[in-house]
């Protein structure tokens, strides 16, 4: 593994040792970033469940400001903070060993606010759209976010649900990318039509507030 593009464009990144990751291919992180950029004038990026780190760091090698890396594993973790050495890109970086659910709690906690977000949790997880859903509840998304979520190309996630639209969706092999765009507006009009009918205690009751932990 590489980084594809941009300022650390050539240096290789360590991958986690052992089994349990997949991490993004150098073809389809290419694919990825050609959809979504393929460079950017700032911002801050989220890399959830981020393993080696790679879509994060390609971020942040092609003009992001900053990235907050998430994953559960401490393996991960030391890599992650090898591959940010490695890159000379420490310094805009934020690592922390936690659960997504958790971690986007903690997040919100601390008013972050993303312009991107990269989610490409284990293939036998199939909630990237109701983390998603977490994250406009929890207001750490931009007006125009963009959000990639990867998958097993077997899986389906709906074109449109919420405030996120898909704009992209591609194939590769058993990898799937989809891409959504975040429109604020459309959150603000649901809840205003949830205002109407149903209370909104109501709702987030329901939707319980430890799902994912």
């Amino acid at each position: 593994m590489r980084v594809v593009s941009g300022s650390a464009k050539g240096r290789p990144l360590k991958a986690v040792p052992g089994t349990g990751t997949r991490p993004t291919t150098d073809k389809v992180k290419e694919a990825l970033f050609s959809m979504i950029g393929p460079y950017f004038d700032g911002g801050v990026a989220l890399d959830l469940f981020a393993g080696s780190g790679g879509l994060g760091i390609e971020a942040l090698s092609r003009g992001m400001d900053k990235a907050v890396f998430i994953d559960m594993e401490s393996k991960s973790i030391e890599v992650i903070k090898e591959n940010l050495r490695k890159t000379g890109l420490e310094e805009q970086a934020e690592v922390f060993r936690n659960d997504a659910g958790r971690a986007l709690k903690a997040l919100a906690k601390r008013g972050a606010l993303f312009d991107a977000v990269f989610l490409d949790p284990p293939y036998r997880l199939k909630h990237g759209d109701e983390l998603m859903s977490r994250m406009a509840e929890l207001d750490l998304l931009r007006s125009e976010a963009i959000i990639v979520l990867e998958y097993e190309s077997g899986h389906e996630y709906p074109e449109s649900f919420g405030p996120f639209e898909q704009v992209k969706k591609a194939v590769y092999g058993e990898t799937a990318l989809s891409i959504y765009k975040y429109a604020a507006d459309a959150l603000s009009d649901a809840e205003e039509h949830t205002e109407a009918g149903v209370t909104k205690s109501g709702i987030t009751e329901s939707g319980g507030e430890d799902h994912h932990d």
